[in-house]
């Protein structure tokens, strides 16, 4: 399954990496921390790492650790804009609750 991107976070992304020059794609992961365990991590990818999974979507790629995989496989990556705020959001079946401040999650 992998994670997928919506055409706005797609977009959103390939306008990052134009800006910056350069990067293969994204990297979506996952670290320990917070109220629920667990919270999401993106950054620009300019060197895959051993066993890095490379999945291409809308035109993006984007790299997943294997440690992470099993935790997010199946998520969507939306990037979204309400009033004044803006920024990605992920659609994880594999997520089962959430910290009240939204910044971590447990699965």
């Amino acid at each position: 399954m992998a994670v997928t991107l919506t055409d706005a976070a797609a977009n959103r992304v390939q306008s990052f990496l134009d800006n910056r020059g350069k990067g293969l794609g994204l990297r979506v992961g996952i670290k320990t921390t917070g109220c629920s365990g667990l919270a999401y991590v993106l950054e620009f990818v300019d060197k895959l790492d051993e066993g890095d999974e490379v999945f291409e979507h809308n035109g993006v790629k984007v790299i997943i650790d294997a440690k992470s995989l099993v935790y997010i496989d199946g998520t969507e990556l939306d990037y979204t804009k309400e009033g004044l705020n803006e920024g990605f959001k992920f659609i994880n079946p594999n997520q089962k609750d959430e910290c009240g401040c939204g910044e971590s999650f447990t699965v």
